[in-house]
């Protein structure tokens, strides 16, 4: 039985791993800024009759609040196996499209909410020799992605975070992933900048994604893949696997995937802008 921390785990992808987690027998601390809604998750975990779930509001921009919640965990259960910086949300729009506030909000919680996570579980998981941590990023991180730059250039930095912080932790005992996911049918799809200056995609950005994508991979689906990844330490978690293949593409030829976005690009731009 493993002691884990979800964030973000009131709805998507951050919902699903927890279920995986409780359903296999892991103690579960369900954390989100809604906190409301961390509460019903783990209220429902707990009638799957395995593991065991926690609920705690948290908001991961805060530093201070995310370094207690995490010790305080440790403290009452002795350790902490796993950590799941997994909290985040996206940003859709071409980047005259976009303001400061854009680029403020990915980085406060997609690349800020992270490092939290990480400076509050690492010194822990260093003192007893043991623990993962696995950070949520996107494909986003791995290939050119327009529409989105703030997303993608903060999805970029958990990637590099996590691979650098990979290498330090090895000898020490800890690991460290990095997940990956392509086009995952998630809430943040329906919800494109919330509470931001409105963009064409704000609103209604899952159709817009869908264009782009094709298709969307469950939750449930990337949960299993995640939690095999994790029990490989696999330092990629890459699913699924059109976006492997996006990203093997884009290690074999580079100039060809930035064409490709640049394609998306100027389409997106037709539309809206009629230019």
């Amino acid at each position: 039985m493993n002691i884990a921390i979800v964030t973000g785990g009131a709805s998507g992808i951050g919902r699903a791993i927890a279920t995986a987690l409780v359903a296999r027998g892991d103690t579960v601390i369900v954390t989100d800024i809604n906190a409301p809604g961390a509460e019903s998750v783990a209220e429902r975990l707990n009638t799957l009759g395995r593991g065991r779930a926690l609920a705690e509001g948290l908001d991961v921009t805060d530093a201070e609040a995310v370094a207690t919640l995490y010790k305080k965990v440790h403290a009452e259960h002795g350790r902490l196996d796993l950590v799941f910086n997994n909290a985040g949300i996206a940003i859709g729009g071409l980047a005259e499209e976009l303001t400061l506030d854009h680029w403020n909000r990915a980085i406060d919680i997609n690349l800020k909410g992270v490092v939290h996570g990480v400076q509050a579980a690492y010194p822990l998981m260093l003192e007893q020799r043991s623990g993962h941590i696995v950070n949520t990023a996107s494909l986003a991180g791995l290939v050119p992605m327009p529409m989105g730059i703030p997303y993608t250039a903060t999805k970029h930095a958990v990637v590099g975070l996590s691979l650098g912080l990979r290498a330090e932790a090895a000898s020490a005992g800890v690991k460290v992933s990095v997940v990956c996911p392509g086009f995952v049918d998630t809430p943040l799809l329906a919800n494109i900048n919330p509470g931001l200056p409105e963009t064409p995609m704000s609103g209604d950005g899952r159709a817009q994604i869908k264009k782009q994508a094709g298709g969307f991979y469950t939750v449930e689906r990337l949960a299993r893949d995640v939690l095999r990844g994790v029990a490989r330490n696999e330092a990629l978690i890459v699913a699924p696997a059109t976006g492997r293949t996006a990203w093997r593409g884009m290690r074999l030829s580079p100039k060809l995937a930035v064409r490709a976005a640049q394609f998306a690009a100027t389409r997106y731009r037709r539309e809206h802008h009629g230019r």
